[in-house]
């Protein structure tokens, strides 16, 4: 009898976690570390899945068969190989027959094995438990500033000793902003950021602030999920500066590559209306000339200043200067003492 085990984060440090899933359904999202060992290819999941609902469930086990069983030792190896020895969890979609299928095969060759009540359904469900009831172990504390200040370059470079980074933009794959899909395909579905952004606050320890930069309620096309953007907006506030100099040189540094030019050209057809048709003309003008710094001075006065920020209906707790990121991390941890010590 195969043993089914329910979803806890412990078990993705004791086990090798095994997805026999699709490699589409796989890279839509999959348990943290998991390896994809798939049963059926991605046609085969549709061939056996439409013999299923046109002529019946046997005729379709049988036809999954046919097309797997000549496979299962090669599958059996090399979850055995990967496994080095830790105990074998293996999951589906829902727990069902493909995780069980290939439960029995391991059990069968005398490996341990166990396999994971609800499959992935009861993971995303906890997942999705998680952020509605969000409370992180550690407090937060949320860097914003206007564009340009580099406030991303500046987090990713802290202490990992004494800070947590999430870079909320990075799991995003996406800037945050009108350009913030050059050079970045943001191809990752909502449940795969959520996974990531779960394991990230699970894999924090408690005994460091969580800094993150402070976003809007989407990045790009995906959301911050349950009250992860509702906690934030409740946390620490820190207020970055940095001149409109550098500002500019920090956007130029970013964005002056020659591969990104067809991708500005389209961001600034985005934005056109927000800008208006004389501004957008001048704005074209400078990128066809190759003036990045021009540009990016540009976008700062006439779209991103008047945009991101316009409004702020809260009081920073602290702010730091980002001429000069060291000073700057220097006056953070002056602040977090400070405020740890109650003063």
């Amino acid at each position: 009898m195969i043993e089914k085990i329910s979803f806890s984060p412990e078990l993705l440090k004791t086990h090798c976690i095994v997805d026999v899933r699709t490699p589409l359904e796989y890279a839509e999202d999959h348990l943290p570390g998991a390896i994809n060992i798939p049963i059926l290819t991605n046609e085969e999941r549709v061939e056996v899945g439409t013999i299923y609902k046109q002529v019946g469930p046997q005729q379709a086990r049988v036809r999954g068969l046919e097309l797997t069983c000549g496979r299962f030792s090669g599958m059996v190896a090399e979850i055995t190989s990967r496994a080095a020895g830790r105990p074998i969890l293996v999951y589906c979609w829902r727990g069902g027959l493909r995780s069980l299928s290939m439960a029995i095969l391991l059990e069968t060759t005398g490996w341990p094995v166990a396999q994971l009540r609800g499959g992935y359904k009861a993971f995303r469900n906890h997942v999705t438990a998680y952020f509605a009831a969000f409370d992180p172990q550690a407090p937060l504390i949320v860097i914003h500033g206007m564009t340009g200040t580099g406030k991303t370059t500046f987090i990713n470079n802290l202490d990992s000793e004494a800070w947590t980074v999430i870079d909320l933009e990075g799991l995003a794959c996406h800037r945050g902003s009108a350009f913030g899909e050059l050079g970045i395909a943001q191809e990752l579905s909502q449940k795969r950021f959520d996974t990531q952004l779960w394991s990230a606050f699970h894999d924090a320890p408690d005994d460091r602030p969580i800094v993150l930069e402070g976003e809007s309620q989407r990045i790009g096309k995906i959301s911050l999920p349950g009250r992860v953007y509702e906690v934030m907006a409740n946390s620490c506030k820190v207020w970055c500066h940095a001149s409109l100099e550098t500002r500019v040189k920090r956007l130029a540094q970013e964005y002056a590559r020659q591969e990104y030019r067809e991708e500005m050209a389209a961001a600034l057809e985005r934005i056109k209306k927000r800008l208006g048709g004389q501004r957008h003309a001048e704005l074209k003008g400078l990128l066809a000339s190759w003036d990045v710094e021009g540009l990016g001075r540009g976008l700062i006065e006439h779209y991103y200043d008047k945009l991101y920020y316009k409004h702020r209906p809260w009081t920073p707790d602290t702010e730091i200067d980002l001429e000069d990121f060291g000073e700057a991390e220097r006056q953070l941890v002056v602040f977090w003492q400070l405020r740890c010590q109650g003063l």
